[in-house]
């Protein structure tokens, strides 16, 4: 009779046979950046998350750096907003400062920045509004001008999170013509209107002020949806296409992995760490085992990068 138990014996065995395997290199670590000075501001709803300043970050860049973390992803949070979002393009803007500081301190670090609105306008929403909802041409224009100026700056990928549609094919065409074809793209590919953007929206003061997002982000109900806006970005030329949240959607990073020959990557949102910490503060799990548990689920479902706010726990936990 055969045992499956057999290849179960021992550790060593376990791992001569384990077919998935987490590394630090699958890792991507979000970054809050508030423009001012002194600030370092744990997020209430995020333990161990901050919000900084350029003058205050350094300590938390040495030790993605010292940890070998290879990449962040940057959030920008400004002091002033407008129905537009126009600093997203300043060219002095707080997610330009902070694009130059990294590669300048940190050049081994890979920059990866967020393409969005909704940090930056008064209204909280992912563009221009025209009739209480969001334009989406109007909006492409201005995300183009995003991109430009991100790139200008020193990024070194660009990934635009609004889902708007044609704003890949918009940021490539934009990026081509000002002599930054190489730098790549990371579409939100399948991004849905979930509940779990709780605390992110706490930590970059983005919520909306009125309605929500559900004209322009996906429903939670839909899969075969998620293969049509995937071929999208693929076609319209999306180097790495993304799937967010995780948890509640291994299966479309599956059916992603599945049909694309690009690499998949995943965000392991805001909700899913607020509540795996929360659970772990009330001791009702063990949060070290949980959250190495839930990032192995995302490898094993297709991802080959990870953006998680527990990217340096888990960095930890490999090193050891």
């Amino acid at each position: 009779m055969f045992r499956t138990r057999r290849l179960r014996k021992t550790e060593n065995i376990r791992r001569l046979v384990r077919e998935n395997k987490l590394s630090v290199d699958d890792f991507v670590y979000p970054l809050f950046i508030e423009e001012g000075t002194g600030i370092e501001t744990e997020i209430p709803s995020m333990p161990g998350i901050n919000r900084y300043s350029l003058d205050t970050i350094s300590k938390e860049l040495d030790e993605v750096v010292a940890l070998k973390i290879p990449a962040v992803l940057l959030f920008g949070i400004p002091s002033k907003k407008d129905d537009e979002g126009t600093e997203t393009w300043n060219d002095n803007g707080i997610m330009q400062e902070a694009i130059r500081f990294i590669k300048k301190n940190y050049p081994s670090l890979y920059v990866i920045t967020d393409v969005c609105f909704c940090e930056y306008t008064s209204h909280g929403h992912c563009g221009v509004i025209h009739d209480n909802d969001v334009d989406n041409d109007a909006t492409l224009v201005n995300l183009a001008k995003q991109t430009v100026s991100h790139a200008k700056a020193g990024a070194d990928m660009v990934a635009p999170s609004g889902m708007m549609d044609g704003a890949i094919v918009m940021m490539r065409e934009a990026l081509d013509n000002t002599g930054f074809a190489n730098l790549p793209i990371m579409g939100y590919s399948v991004k849905y209107a979930s509940g779990f953007y709780g605390p992110f929206r706490e930590a970059v003061d983005s919520a909306p002020s009125f309605g929500d997002r559900r004209t322009y982000q996906m429903d939670p109900s839909n899969r075969d949806e998620g293969l049509r806006e995937a071929t999208f970005d693929d076609e319209e030329g999306a180097d790495i296409l993304m799937v967010k949240p995780a948890l509640s959607y291994l299966d479309i990073i599956r059916d992603l992995k599945n049909n694309f020959d690009r690499p998949i990557a995943c965000y392991n949102v805001s909700g899913e760490y607020s509540m795996i910490k929360a659970a772990a503060e009330k001791g009702w799990i063990d949060g070290e085992k949980v959250m190495m548990e839930s990032l192995l689920s995302m490898k094993r479902a297709g991802a080959d990068i990870i953006i998680t706010y527990f990217a340096k726990e888990a960095a930890r936990v490999l090193n050891k």
